[in-house]
């Protein structure tokens, strides 16, 4: 231990002398934090069991409902929501809140209806519970749509809206003086590539060494952080815009001045039109909660249906609190950098720079870090469980020992994580990130989730009527997004409107194959006991209310007026 705390207090001296008092006081704060929480995580986590696939992949099925919830939040709330989705309220207003207020229905869902149906199928991957209820090609399918996913998509996004949030907040172009002009650099490039790779690498040995449980508690950790971090951006903010009378008068002051961009309702124009609420971004939430791998791998590690239900009911009410500091900072920084030219993805993070006293920096910094490492090592994880026990297991070598299979992962995840960390700088001129993420999502979201869907409702439907569905899904997607003149008719319709028709005519067309050429038998879900299936006695009470509140919010604040002159 002597030589990594010499490390650290030399660091922090040579910064205190050549880097001035702030840069000293945030390097301290940013260290602390962040040496505390992978303390507390080692500590909790060194008996654990990493060597096995229950241990490794799903935490040895003993996760309780905190650590559930904390991991599903913070895995959620990275910096493509903390960056992008501020960014996208900066530019729309309070109609963005979509994203974290109707996701809340999603989660109620996955707490009545899917997660029972998972647990009880024992599974560890999606893919597995679709190898069950189809068999044949179906698995392999969705592992190889997961993984091509989350490498070209999911991973190189979590790290460049976590490099660009950073670059803001630390002002890291301005730290590095004159080291891009000695390399020939231009500084926000080389400061993009500076902190994909060290983010990227610290992700990679949480999730690579740690296993599913080490990633659930340093979630956890980091999420009490986000919490406080979230909320002090948004109180700092309102008390400076109040001008010394308070965060009441900064409020007051926000609203009435943006009166009529706090609406719930999405106009026309908006990047969230009204309408697509009840077609694509509601199936997306869907997905999201209830199929995603990467999020709903540590309800598969609950310690029993009921410990899970609460887990998933929890992250539900606390997802209710999401607008406070994902969606009011973005207008807040409206309120600031309107008229001036600065980037939607770049307005949280130079609100945070301009509102939080040095000492706090730091330690927002390293909240942040947490945010982007929970989700990169968990769609890391992720991408190790599906493609050690999806393909490696079930493809390349069935008679591998569980010793090969975790180390397989290992090895597949350094490889995934390196693609990521040189894909992610390349992301550099996308306009808005986040709307980059939901559109690339729809892809692969919309198919799974079909496919899911009537698996679960159905006893008949096929293999064949499977596979048909996540091949026509994925290339008609694709088809609409990109090729001439496909492209041109589905931004006329919106491309969430697009998703919900196109998920229709899946669910339509396996339905359809199901009656031409079904299954031989019906399929009967079997208990395999895996965990204790007795459900919370309060779940349906808790999800009726979690509900009723949605529907409260966008009630006191919806305008429909706003559509009038499109023919609502």
């Amino acid at each position: 231990m002597a030589s990594p705390l010499l490390l650290l207090l030399t660091l922090s001296f040579v910064s205190f002398l050549f880097l001035g008092v702030h840069v000293f006081i945030t390097i301290v704060s940013f260290l602390g934090f962040t040496g505390l929480v992978g303390l507390l995580t080692y500590w909790v986590t060194r008996k654990d069991d990493h060597a096995t696939r229950q241990g490794y992949f799903l935490a040895g099925r003993s996760l309780s409902f905190p650590l559930i919830a904390g991991s599903l939040l913070l895995t959620n709330l990275s910096t493509e929501q903390m960056v992008g989705l501020n960014g996208a309220a900066f530019t729309d207003g309070l109609c963005v809140m979509v994203w974290e207020v109707v996701c809340v229905v999603a989660l109620v869902f996955m707490a009545w209806f899917f997660l029972p149906r998972f647990l009880r199928s024992g599974v560890a991957t999606v893919p597995e519970y679709l190898e069950i209820r189809f068999g044949g090609l179906t698995p392999i399918l969705t592992n190889a749509i997961f993984l091509l996913a989350y490498v070209g998509i999911l991973l190189p996004i979590i790290l460049y809206t976590g490099a660009t949030g950073l670059m803001g907040i630390l002002d890291v172009p301005s730290m590095l003086g004159t080291l891009p002009q000695a390399l020939g650099l231009d500084a926000e490039t080389l400061s993009l590539w500076l902190i994909v790779w060290v983010v990227g690498i610290i992700g990679s040995i949480y999730a690579l060494f740690g296993g599913l449980r080490t990633v659930a508690v340093s979630d956890t950790l980091n999420g009490v952080g986000l919490f406080i971090g979230g909320f002090l951006i948004t109180g700092f903010a309102l008390a400076q815009i109040g001008d010394g009378q308070g965060i009441w008068e900064g409020a007051r002051i926000v609203y009435q001045s943006q009166r009529e961009r706090f609406n719930s309702v999405g106009s026309a124009q908006s990047s969230v039109p009204f309408g697509t609420i009840f077609s694509g971004i509601f199936l997306l939430n869907l997905f999201y909660w209830t199929t995603n791998q990467q999020i709903i791998q540590r309800t598969f590690a609950a310690s029993s249906l009921a410990e899970g239900q609460k887990g998933v009911l929890l992250t539900g009410a606390l997802k209710l609190l999401g607008p406070l500091y994902l969606v009011l900072p973005g207008m807040i920084a409206y309120q600031v950098f309107s008229g001036q030219e600065i980037k939607a993805d770049q307005a949280y993070g130079r609100l945070v720079n301009m509102v939080l006293p040095d000492y706090l920096t730091g330690f927002f910094a390293a909240v942040m870090i947490g945010a982007i490492l929970s989700s990169f090592n968990s769609a890391l994880n992720s991408s190790c469980t599906l493609f050690s026990l999806g393909l490696y297991q079930r493809v390349i070598k069935p008679a591998a020992s569980e010793q090969q299979v975790v180390r397989s992962g290992k090895v597949f995840g350094w490889i995934v994580a390196i693609a990521a960390m040189l894909i992610a700088p390349l992301l550099a001129n996308t306009t808005s990130i986040f709307s980059y993420l939901q559109k690339m999502n729809g892809m692969y979201f919309i198919p799974i989730f079909a496919v899911v869907l009537v698996g679960m409702l159905t006893r008949r439907v096929s293999s064949l009527a499977a596979n048909v569905g996540l091949i026509a899904g994925c290339s008609l997607i694709a088809v609409g997004y990109f090729i001439p003149p496909f492209d041109r008719i589905v931004a006329s319709m919106h491309e969430y409107t697009f998703l919900g028709v196109v998920f229709a005519w899946l669910v339509v067309l396996m339905l359809v194959l199901g009656e031409l050429r079904p299954r031989s038998t019906e399929f009967i879900q079997e208990d395999v006991r895996a965990v204790d299936m007795t459900p919370w006695s309060h779940a349906r009470l808790v999800g009726v209310i979690l509900i009723a509140i949605v529907v409260t919010i966008y009630a006191i604040f919806a305008d429909f007026s706003v559509l009038e002159p499109y023919g609502a």
